[in-house]
């Protein structure tokens, strides 16, 4: 098969890197490209990777003043500085005791504890702590804090700010220029808030697309992501040696993570990439070269390891390849609390990481305890204090560099305030160019495009729903709980259909939940896709979309059973299985996830811009598309490459194609129930749901917070060793808990001597008096009367316990026929607990009866 080529505007040592089949050679960047002999696994050959002059140097002055600086600092200052922490969990008046380097915004971090704080609270906020950290120095010398957001499509954390398509969109529209674009935009509205510095941009080449970041990554392919990175630091950072660069409109950028994030084995978040030396540095750090030729500042260490070794304590790869042979000078951050991910560390204890060359720690939650730990260590030796000043001193000339010692408070840098650039007209040109340039066509039998005079019954969950369209990383960090009046001046695929009827004569028929209308429409558009998600809440086993849930191709079937011609927009985060739908629907648009300005994707579908300008699909694949739902990992260099859509794919209305009947062998069970995992890592597994009730009724949760009607129940994301992979429950009165759904027969696993297997962990040492475990079968059969207060009273607050309850403790087998909610959790007064875990598990004598 004849594989499109790709766009090969990456720079020298990009190209360099990455042609490393060239045998027993020395490429243009001074690096030996021969097959490096064999290692002990984790080892490094640092000579085989490609060398990159900083176009920056050290500036002479610049060090002088660093070294008379630190020769002020007590060893209190510079601990402080190697430690960020988020601003949920510290405060300014914390910040005059401790003299931390870094504060940051998390994905679910905000002002006053408020993902929907306007800029201007932003502003203040910045100005808070600015003015902390300087009276935490007194009079003698002053160093100011870094402020880091997370600002990956746009800035994404303020209401009315761009929100961009995520990057797997990006990546379609194969334009580097639009890329810098894009990053110029984003930091002036990050200036805009008065933070100084994003973790952006994400180079992860993706080859396993069942990973839960993979609308993160541009590509599978390297090129692609080499040719942006240059682009996009400039754009964030501006040009080295201009006037405004790191300063005015431009801000810190990281290249991240720092490296095969995007390789893991089995596309796991936080995984463990088994690629060779000669992989990661041809795939997975392509992007980096031209990043760091372009001046990059900061780069992130990744949570996953490579070969079993975590990057963040990865002395090879972070001292010995980075900092020395590609000579990287600005400093590496690590991610959130990933050094206590570390074998031999805590989330408050890691010199490790340090030695190995992470030079500051986020430790959003864990600062103090790290802070007070490391202080201890660098005061009875046990940290190298040359190590240490290197840290330090390679912060401080980022924060020289971006001229922060004169910059003044926060809110008189630059644009900081000018709130009316959040909704710049020409900003928002831009994302609606990104918009139309990503989309692409994966089936057209010629209801493409749409006419001004139809009419067009609109139907899916997508159609009018901005925060489905963007996805995660959107005002919050998994994106959920989104409303389109979180998104002023935003559009919506039904905005941009009413925009265009508008200018004829066609209508718009709404249908209900159900998916029925009146009326005699002439075209369907279905808009539907993945529900937001962020890391490794969106990992997957298969490609299989929404498995058990056949709910969007029912609404497809509907019209073409009604005849109507159909036209279907797929909201994901990656590729998926699709075959059914294709087959259910006349034209199919692949729309990733386009952000706030997504109802512009309409010009494309209807083959005009608002001054009838012709326009038509330009958008190709960057990722194949799967034949099947367990064709995975699948990528345009495979020696057996067989897509159902090609890398490079993308019809358009001049290039059209008729893709026919597909097979409808997804080559897994599709109608699978899941009868055994009920609760992971923060929420209720597929196809369950968490509900928390009282007295007077129930509430279905599907946020980060959610209470039950009359208050007597609440529950919230809370964080073990990795960001709200657990749910914390409080009672103030009666109420309950449960994982629901649709029912299942436990009768044979009831029988089987099966258990329910439960994590669970008191938050408090009052209360829990009354906590009971059991199910719900829709009947009397069926009991809520196993005691967890026994459990919770013999446990410490804060730590685990594990513990399997027989299913026959619940019940007689008879009445396990319709179990709708296999976790029911009562509390007849106060409780705090969490819960991590909950699965049905084989009872192999750890389970017992606790009634």
């Amino acid at each position: 098969m004849i594989r499109p080529l790709v766009l090969k505007s990456v720079s020298i040592i990009a190209v360099a890197a990455l042609l490393s089949a060239c045998a027993n050679s020395t490429d243009e960047a001074g690096a030996n490209t021969s097959t490096a002999e064999v290692r002990a696994p984790g080892t490094v050959d640092p000579s085989i990777w490609p060398k990159v002059e900083s176009p920056v140097g050290l500036d002479e002055a610049m060090e002088s003043r660093i070294t008379d600086i630190m020769a002020q600092m007590t060893l209190a200052q510079k601990v402080g500085q190697i430690i960020q922490a988020d601003i949920g969990s510290i405060t300014p008046e914390d910040l005059k005791t401790y003299p931390l380097g870094s504060i940051l915004n998390g994905g679910n971090s905000a002002p006053n504890g408020d993902n929907r704080s306007p800029a201007s609270a932003w502003v203040e906020l910045a100005d808070e702590f600015y003015e902390a950290s300087k009276e935490a120095y007194g009079e003698s010398f002053f160093i100011p804090m870094i402020w880091g957001t997370d600002a990956v499509h746009g800035h994404n954390n303020v209401p009315g700010a761009t929100v961009f398509p995520h990057n797997i969109g990006l990546g379609a529209t194969r334009n580097p220029a639009l890329l810098g674009k894009i990053g110029a935009i984003t930091a002036q509205e990050i200036r805009v808030g008065a933070q100084e510095w994003t973790f952006a941009p994400t180079l992860a080449v993706v080859r396993d697309d069942r990973w839960g970041r993979t609308y993160e990554g541009y590509s599978e392919n390297p090129e692609v992501t080499a040719s942006y990175a240059g682009e996009l630091i400039r754009g964030i950072q501006g040009d080295v040696g201009s006037s405004d660069w790191l300063t005015g409109d431009h801000v810190i950028a990281t290249a991240k993570h720092f490296l095969a994030d995007g390789g893991t084995n089995q596309g796991r978040d936080q995984g463990d990439s088994i690629e060779t030396e000669e992989e990661i540095r041809d795939i997975h750090g392509a992007g980096y070269p031209p990043a760091l030729e372009a001046g990059v500042q900061s780069v992130m260490a990744s949570f996953s390891s490579w070969q079993g070794e975590k990057l963040t304590g990865h002395k090879g790869l972070l001292t010995d390849v980075l900092k020395g042979q590609m000579g990287f000078d600005g400093f590496i951050v690590g991610d959130w609390n990933a050094h206590g991910q570390l074998d031999s560390c805590t989330n408050t204890d890691c010199p490790e990481a340090l030695h190995a060359g992470l030079d500051m720690f986020m430790a959003p939650d864990s600062w103090r305890g790290l802070y007070e730990t490391t202080l201890k260590q660098a005061e009875g030796g046990e940290i190298d204090l040359a190590r240490l000043d290197d840290a330090v001193r390679r912060i401080l000339r980022v924060k020289l560099r971006a001229g922060l010692f004169e910059a003044g408070k926060p809110s008189t840098r630059g644009v900081a305030g000018q709130y009316d650039l959040l909704q710049d007209p020409e900003s928002k040109a831009v994302a609606r160019q990104a918009v139309r340039e990503s989309l692409v066509l994966l089936k057209n039998d010629g209801v493409l495009p749409l006419s001004n005079d139809a009419t067009i019954v609109v139907a899916g969950d997508g159609v009018d729903n901005i925060g489905k369209q963007s996805g995660g990383w959107t005002l919050s960090w998994q994106g959920t709980g989104n409303e389109n009046s979180d998104f002023p001046g935003g559009s919506s695929f039904l905005d941009g259909i009413e925009r265009h009827l508008s200018n004829g004569s066609g209508k718009v028929i709404q249908t209900d939940e159900s998916g029925s209308y009146t009326g005699n429409p002439t075209v369907a558009v279905v808009v539907f896709g993945e529900d937001p998600y962020a890391e490794f809440k969106g990992d997957i086993d298969t490609l299989a979309y929404k498995p058990g849930d056949d709910s969007d191709l029912d609404l497809l079937k509907k019209f073409q059973a009604d005849g109507i011609p159909t036209v279907a927009i797929f909201l994901s985060g990656r590729p998926m299985w699709m075959n059914r739908e294709l087959n259910a629907s006349n034209a199919f648009v692949a729309a990733w996830l386009p952000g706030s300005e997504g109802g512009y994707a309409m010009d494309v579908l209807f083959g005009q811009t608002d001054d009838g300008a012709a326009v038509d699909f330009k958008g190709t694949l960057s990722y194949s598309w799967p034949r099947t739902a367990i064709q995975t990992p699948l990528n345009y260099d495979d020696e057996n490459y067989d897509p159902l859509f090609a890398y490079g794919y993308g019809l358009s209305y001049a290039n059209a194609k008729v893709v026919g009947t597909l097979p409808e062998d997804a080559g897994v069970e599709l109608s699978q129930k899941n009868e055994s995992s009920f609760f992971k890592a923060g929420k209720a597994v597929f196809p369950w749901e968490m509900v928390v009730g009282d007295a007077s009724g129930k509430t279905t949760v599907k946020t980060s917070k959610a209470e039950s009607p009359a208050g007597n129940v609440k529950i919230f994301s809370a964080d073990d060793g990795v960001q709200e992979n657990i749910r914390t429950l409080e009672f103030t009165g009666p109420g309950r808990f449960e994982v629901r759904g649709t029912p299942i027969d436990l009768r044979r696993q009831n029988t089987g001597d099966m258990a329910i297997y439960l994590r669970i962990r008191p938050e408090t040492t009052t209360g829990n008096n009354s906590v009971r475990l059991g199910l719900d079968c829709g009947g009397t059969n069926c009991s809520v009367d196993n005691r967890l207060s026994t459990i919770l009273q013999n446990t410490k607050v804060g730590e685990w316990a594990e513990v399997s309850v027989k299913l026959s403790c619940m019940g007689d087998p008879s009445g396990m026929e319709y179990v709708s909610a296999p976790v029911l959790m009562e509390s007849d007064g106060s409780a705090k607990f969490s819960i991590s875990d909950v699965r049905l598990v084989a009872n192999e004598g750890q389970a017992v009866c606790l009634n």
